[in-house]
């Protein structure tokens, strides 16, 4: 089957499916630093949040941004945030900031 002969239905299947797999790897990938995917992928764990919201509200769902969070994050983003992140680098902010310009 080619990717051009998928119906709608099954298309946001799959995609459905890769982002529980993402978000499921992200979980493994604690020690990734959402400074870091934002600085070499241009995205982290809170734009999927956002981009979790944006899709809700687009189906007229209203949920709160802190529940894409936990979604996203697989538990409280406070409680992600002291267990996991740590203090962003001099260097990791100045590569930040520098691509955001």
């Amino acid at each position: 089957m080619k990717i051009d002969d998928l119906t709608p239905e099954l298309q946001t299947q799959l995609e459905a499916a890769v982002l529980k797999r993402l978000i499921a790897h992200l979980d493994t990938r604690s020690d990734v630093q959402n400074i870091d995917l934002m600085n070499m992928a241009g995205f982290c764990r809170n734009c999927l949040s956002k981009w979790y919201l944006a899709a809700a509200q687009e189906q007229h769902i209203a949920l709160e941004y802190e529940d894409a969070r936990e979604r996203i994050y697989g538990m409280p983003y406070e409680t992600w945030k002291q267990q996991h992140q740590k203090e962003a680098s001099q260097e990791q902010l100045a590569t930040f900031n520098t691509r955001k310009e």
